[in-house]
């Protein structure tokens, strides 16, 4: 997935909104859940509900290095391998993907993350280029997905990029409406599975940096309808900032609440930012692990919903997008800590 238009650092807009709202004790209000994991530490005691697929890329990368006796490799990918990730169905068939998430989260009861990430048009014709090839088509793929899922529990995180690029114009204006208005049958179509939570994706603080430009787009979306919205995906903002724009949002937005995609900003942003500096960045780490417990009552969970590891894109030496790069992946566990 692309991340074209976030090239800076946050704002000042947003740092005045997050010193205002850290000020106020907005989005950290009510009982905590639980203490917080550090980043690249272990998850709390029952604090993460979600399946941990045993064979996915960075498990795969963890068993090979183990096989060439490369022990401190192995060690520091297991910090990914043995954390959940969120599933990326396929474009063409989200079926199999889906299904083979659901059999194995079913046998430990616990909740599959997915994105749905097929709408026309997406990413604008940059690295993650692609979608359905028409509204039709997307709506028949959604309901695959969706009946793929079951009564099995689920989170859905709704079409990262798709309503930030409607917000800065990079989708052009002709398929605003369509766009919209699909996102909004996609929701109503995962909510009529009975355990399925669904997120629709809001880009974050660096991108879209005036949260009171995404509520329109997203009340057209069905946000009403959804349990929320997913800020941070793929990106690198920090945990602290993203919670403070969110919880500017979720006022706007009634009290909506959202969730933190924590995979990589245990660093935060690449100092400086620059061109493509959301794009397979050097120097940066691994965040919180994901959990449900998270200390803050809009706040409904830390996900790893980019994938640690895979390739933002063709830059910096990166392979295609999406794909798995165990260089990167060992660069982003060592800077994690212990």
């Amino acid at each position: 997935m692309s991340r074209r238009s976030v090239r800076t650092a946050v704002r000042p807009p947003v740092l005045a909104l997050v010193a205002a709202l850290l000020l106020s004790g907005c989005g950290t209000d009510g009982a905590a859940r639980s203490s917080v994991p550090p980043p690249g530490g272990t998850a709390p005691a029952g604090g993460s509900p979600f399946w941990v697929d045993p064979d996915s890329d960075a498990a795969r990368q963890v068993r090979r290095y183990e096989s060439e006796g490369r022990t401190e490799e192995a060690a520091l990918l297991r910090r990914i391998a043995e954390r959940p990730v969120a599933e990326w169905p396929a474009g063409d068939d989200p079926v199999p993907d889906v299904a083979r998430a659901v059999r194995g989260a079913a046998p430990g009861r616990r909740t599959v993350v997915l994105v749905a990430y097929n709408i026309p048009h997406r990413d604008c014709g940059a690295y993650s280029a692609g979608g359905a090839h028409d509204g039709q088509a997307y709506r028949t793929w959604v309901d695959a997905f969706a009946s793929a899922i079951g009564d099995a529990p689920a989170v859905v995180v709704l079409e990262p990029d798709a309503v930030p690029h409607v917000v800065d114009g990079c989708t052009p204006g002709e398929h605003h409406a369509e766009r919209l208005r699909l996102l909004s049958e996609a929701v109503d179509r995962f909510k009529r599975q009975p355990r399925t939570r669904v997120y629709l994706d809001a880009g974050n603080p660096a991108w879209i940096p005036y949260p009171a430009k995404l509520v329109e787009p997203l009340r057209r979306a069905g946000i009403a309808r959804a349990d929320g919205f997913a800020l941070n995906v793929a990106n690198f903002q920090r945990t602290e900032v993203v919670r403070g724009f969110g919880a500017g949002l979720s006022r706007l937005l009634g009290g909506a609440h959202f969730t933190v995609d924590t995979s990589r900003n245990g660093d935060g942003p690449l100092p400086g930012g620059g061109a493509e500096a959301w794009c397979n960045p050097p120097g940066r780490a691994l965040g919180v692990p994901p959990t449900d417990r998270t200390g803050d009552e809009l706040v409904d969970a830390y996900l790893w919903i980019k994938r640690p590891g895979d390739s933002d894109g063709p830059c910096r030496g990166g392979p295609a997008a999406g794909t798995w790069w165990p260089d990167y992946a060992l660069g982003l566990a060592r800077r994690a800590g212990a």
